[in-house]
């Protein structure tokens, strides 16, 4: 049902953001000739930024979700959706969070844009959402209501950028719609994704010797788990209290009981949150375990870095290069 009021509401906002252009304001696409380009979350922006190089400063580079808001309840504003309007290179998700993107690309007013929609590039690597032994699913009232509203399709995991194979992908293909965008640097968006590749390629082998050499191989999470890919990637099997999209802050009695159990069975020294997690259910399974001494480790999933962070350095390769110092300890 929210999913349906927010398509309601974004229908509303188009409307009246395009009845507005209409009366007479002309767009400013190319009024300064930099190529625009509008990604929805970080992950998408670094890499651009990346494979822009030194046509950076030729580009007007947009990051909608630059506040730390989560992809899951964001909402564009109408200046988000102006900007979509004039881009040349608009990329997203395309998940289920991505519902409103479907009538932003009904309202173009550029019609030479190019799209890039992560969850069709990856192709057949998406995988559907998954709920594992002893974790919560969705809340009955829900499944209710959208039993009433008819069967949907499949729903797939939207955090796939967690994947550096993955990533790899997509940054081919920012590249080639670069190319089209501005056939006058293509070469160098080629050449320069080209050379991100190969540090992607890099950290992914590290990955694997970490993950092979590793005493264990499994994770706990007290919290959601969007790291379905990465886990997948390297054989790496997982316990949570959340699917990765889940809007739950609280965990059942049933749910902590089995992670704590888990934690006792397998000998657990860690038990993993996300980034900006209160810890609160992480604190509670620690306390049900028999040692009750384990330590609270974070993995950043990218889903609240904001415009400070990018002023920051924030980078793509360097926070999973964080992640896999984590890693190693999780799994140690």
């Amino acid at each position: 049902m929210k999913k349906i009021i927010s398509i309601i509401l974004c229908a509303v906002l188009l409307a009246a953001v395009f009845a507005g252009c209409s009366a007479g304001q002309k767009t400013q696409q190319k009024d300064d000739g930099k190529l625009k380009i509008v990604c929805t979350i970080f992950p998408e922006y670094d890499w651009t930024m990346n494979i822009l190089g030194d046509k950076a400063a030729n580009a007007d580079v947009t990051m909608l979700l630059d506040t730390g808001a989560d992809l899951h309840s964001y909402q564009p504003t109408a200046d988000d959706m102006i900007k979509i309007s004039e881009c040349d290179l608009f990329i997203y998700v395309g998940g289920e969070s991505d519902k409103w993107v479907d009538d932003a690309l009904k309202n173009v007013s550029n019609k030479d844009m190019k799209t890039v929609n992560l969850l069709e590039t990856v192709g057949k690597n998406a995988k559907e959402e998954e709920v594992v032994e002893g974790m919560q699913s969705e809340e009955e009232e829900e499944e209710e209501e959208e039993g009433e509203e008819g069967e949907e399709g499949p729903e797939y995991d939207e955090h796939v950028w967690l994947s550096l194979r993955n990533a790899q992908l997509i940054v081919s293909e920012i590249a080639a719609k670069l190319g089209e965008a501005d056939a006058q640097n293509k070469d160098t968006y080629t050449a320069n994704a080209a050379a991100y590749k190969e540090e992607l390629s890099k950290l992914d082998s590290e990955y694997v010797t970490a993950v092979s050499t590793a005493k264990r191989k499994v994770l706990l999470f007290g919290d959601r788990f969007p790291f379905r890919y990465m886990a997948d990637d390297y054989n790496i099997k997982y316990y949570a209290a959340f699917v990765g999209c889940s809007a739950e802050t609280e965990a059942s009695f049933e749910t902590v009981t089995f992670l704590a159990g888990k934690v006792d069975e397998l000998g657990l020294k860690n038990v993993m949150v996300i980034e900006k997690s209160d810890q609160k259910i992480a604190k509670t399974i620690i306390e049900n375990t028999k040692a009750k001494n384990q330590k609270i480790l974070v993995l950043d999933s990218m889903q609240n870095i904001t415009a400070d962070d990018v002023k920051g350095g924030a980078s793509y390769l360097e926070i999973m290069q964080s992640n896999l110092d984590v890693l190693k300890t999780a799994l140690s």
